[in-house]
């Protein structure tokens, strides 16, 4: 689904449902308190967020797994295969489908070994016992079933943290302080300083920069089914491309054929693009003439980086 409009004001809807909003920080509180995390014996890097929707957490989970990689070391990545049937704890491959195994695991598998598990602990048991000497998080600053080494909590800079309510009243999963009280730095994508309250830990700035294909001085349609198809329509445009038209789907939408004859219909003579993490939902006969925009974080200090795993994962 895509993040109601409420979510970024404070109005009679979000105001009606606020009770149920604090309900759901209670339990992630509730559950932080009780919970009885599982130690791997391995470094683990968690890169979660504080709200619902596109923060940014994959490109940045990405770009430290290049890091370690660098450091001679072997990341695995662990998530839980949001929108895929996958329970696991199961290897994914770039052979599997995002209907099995999610997009997000798909998109990981392309940079290093990914296990998807709902099971966080059983993941990794699987990591360890398949080599990896660091495990690495996409999500899970909420969940509470293994031991953390690192915790980063990634924030979208430009539209912070919407309301400021909890879900279903806005975006936050817990309250902002709650949150960052298990946070060992902050992660803030794009331009802006949201309010982080009473947060004096370190803070790292990064950007999401266009990278592969070149789409510059080219007409383009664009479509996309990501938490915030704002960036993504922002990339292209600082790309040099000159977007004609878009279409915005929900959130891991898994395209039909209808749909992609149709977007073809409209593109017309333009390129029609879309987000890696779209383009890996795609099937191979599906991605025909379809061209995709490969985004990476880029941290403004690399070193301030290279100092946080410093302190975990030292270089082989």
């Amino acid at each position: 689904m895509r993040a109601p409009e409420f979510w970024q004001r404070r109005g009679l809807a979000a105001t009606l449902l606020a009770l149920l909003g604090w309900l759901y920080g209670v339990s992630v509180a509730f559950k932080a308190r009780t919970g009885n995390p599982f130690d791997p014996e391995l470094p683990v890097i968690c890169v979660g967020n504080l709200t619902a929707g596109g923060s940014g957490k994959t490109p940045i989970a990405i770009a430290i797994a290049e890091m370690l990689r660098a450091r001679g070391h072997k990341p695995y990545f662990l998530t839980r295969g949001y929108g895929g049937s996958e329970r696991g704890p199961a290897l994914a491959t770039r052979g599997h489908s995002a209907a099995v195994m999610g997009d997000e695991a798909l998109l990981l598998a392309r940079t290093a070994p990914t296990i998807v598990a709902r099971d966080r602990a059983a993941g990794a048991r699987l990591a360890k016992e398949k080599g990896a000497t660091v495990i690495l998080m996409d999500d899970g600053h909420q969940n509470f079933s293994l031991r953390k080494t690192l915790s980063l909590v990634v924030v979208d800079a430009e539209t912070g943290f919407g309301n400021g309510y909890q879900i279903p009243a806005g975006p936050l999963r817990e309250p902002v302080a709650q949150g960052l009280a298990r946070a060992d730095a902050v992660v803030l994508i794009g331009d802006g300083a949201p309010d982080l309250g009473a947060y004096k830990g370190p803070m790292l700035r990064a950007w999401l920069q266009a990278e592969g294909d070149s789409f510059a001085g080219k007409s383009v349609f664009a479509f996309a089914g990501i938490g915030r198809p704002e960036k993504f329509f922002a990339s292209l445009e600082d790309s040099g491309a000159a977007v004609t038209g878009s279409c915005l789907f929900p959130d891991h939408h898994p395209y039909t054929e209808d749909e992609l004859i149709q977007l073809r219909a409209v593109a017309g003579e333009a390129l029609l693009v879309t987000t890696e993490k779209d383009f890996v939902r795609l099937s191979t006969a599906q991605r025909e003439g379809i061209r995709m925009l490969k985004v990476a974080a880029v941290f403004d200090d690399a070193a301030a980086m290279e100092r946080l795993l410093d302190s975990i994962a030292p270089r082989a």
